[in-house]
């Protein structure tokens, strides 16, 4: 079975890449073990304070930031970390080539359960002339990416990469420490019928996704002419994974609670590398307006809405979407 570093060389990485990738899941492997230790190690549960976006932060969210900053800050390739749990951008190496942003643990809210949770990460070029502290290096297009992927922490821990070469999944295999390419060229299924969305947000969504859903929900008998299934994870990183390995529709779209935040998910640290993983499987991502890959990002912690999945099943939720612009 071939090993991680066979495939980056394979995809034509550049050493300095494939050393980056190697740390970053040097720190995602520490993270897997905590995980997996759970009450015994004291981890599980709330912290007294709140990150950034004005969430209750759990104590492995604080954990697996902090593991991930420091060894990523140590590694000598990064010049500045970005974090969902951090207020700016960590400065780390002057003379680093690369930018990382990262969702040191999406699902929070299943720590206590013992459910799905993650890492999520991108990886960009650094704009050398700008200082390590400077968040404006952080806004590029996600088409500036050279590199994503999420390590999900579940009954095995896998990670999914694309160095934008195809997206490819692997296996920890805990015997010897190391990532095995388990699922090479990951094709997600061009049509579907299962979708994932968050319910009982609905009397918040605007019309073309109220319409959208329900003709969904009307099933064989609806416009639609065929049944659907709903699945909802409460971790995108769970959600995401479910449809690379047998298609689906995941959306957390623009809802009315707060205009001035037009979704729940964060550009660079979700949407991104997820619209980057998921394109490079077959499959599509938009905010219902755009492609959210071409989105020029205005700061570092910007929100937008998702769409994303099997290709025909997106194109359709756009259509609604694009009726009611008409």
């Amino acid at each position: 079975m071939k090993r991680l570093n066979s495939q980056l060389q394979e995809d034509g990485c550049p050493l300095e890449l494939i050393l980056l990738i190697r740390t970053l899941l040097a720190g995602c492997k520490e993270i897997s073990f905590r995980v997996s230790q759970g009450e015994l190690a004291g981890v599980l549960g709330s912290t007294l304070s709140d990150n950034v976006q004005g969430e209750r932060q759990k104590k492995l969210d604080v954990i697996s930031n902090q593991i991930l900053k420091d060894i990523l800050s140590e590694s000598g390739y990064v010049k500045a970390l970005s974090s969902e749990e951090e207020d700016t951008v960590v400065g780390c190496n002057p003379d680093g080539k690369y930018l990382v942003s990262i969702d040191p643990l999406d699902g929070s809210s299943n720590i206590d359960i013992n459910s799905l949770i993650g890492t999520i990460f991108s990886i960009q070029h650094a704009p050398q002339w700008m200082e390590p502290d400077d968040p404006q290096a952080f806004l590029q297009p996600g088409t500036q990416m050279v590199a994503a992927g999420y390590v999900l922490y579940g009954p095995s821990t896998v990670l999914v990469l694309t160095t934008g070469r195809g997206t490819h999944g692997y296996t920890l295999d805990k015997t010897h420490g190391g990532f095995l390419l388990t699922r090479p060229n990951i094709r997600v299924p061009e049509q579907t019928q299962e979708f994932a969305i968050n319910a009982s947000n609905q009397r918040h969504w605007e019309k073309p996704m109220q319409d959208y859903i329900a003709d969904l929900l009307a099933g064989k008998d609806g416009p639609r002419g065929k049944d659907f299934n709903m699945r909802w994870i409460a971790a995108m990183v769970g959600d995401i994974h479910r449809i690379l390995s047998r298609g689906g529709l995941f959306t957390y779209p623009f809802d009315y609670r707060e205009p001035n935040k037009p979704g729940k998910l964060r550009l660079l640290y979700e949407a991104n590398p997820m619209a980057f993983l998921m394109e490079q499987a077959g499959g599509e991502a938009s905010t219902g307006t755009q492609r959210i890959m071409e989105i020029l990002p205005t700061e570092i912690h910007q929100r937008v809405p998702v769409i994303m999945g099997s290709k025909e099943e997106v194109a359709m939720c756009l259509e609604y979407h694009n009726r009611e612009a008409n």
